[in-house]
């Protein structure tokens, strides 16, 4: 298993970004966290299978259709996921 805390940047904010993390790592088995940031960021701890939380990555440059993706930057973290994926 591996632990990351990723941040993105752009329109992420106000387009669903979180609510559609949520239903995307539910479906990859991915656990952590989404909140925003008052600096307009999204942040996540994503937990889960390598290979999932590698293709939950690839999906956070995506996101929902209004969400513009300019950066994701993440980092592996010893810090513990909760038990599901939830969003704050």
């Amino acid at each position: 298993m591996v632990c990351e805390r990723c941040f993105i940047s752009g329109r992420v904010q106000g387009v669903f970004y979180r609510a559609s993390a949520q239903i995307k790592a539910h479906d990859l088995g991915i656990t952590g966290y989404a909140r925003n940031l008052s600096d307009g960021r999204v942040e996540m701890l994503v937990c889960g299978e390598e290979q999932k939380v590698t293709e939950f990555k690839g999906w956070m440059w995506q996101g929902p259709v209004h969400a513009k993706v300019e950066s994701v930057v993440c980092e592996i973290t010893d810090d513990k996921c909760p038990a599901n994926f939830i969003t704050g």
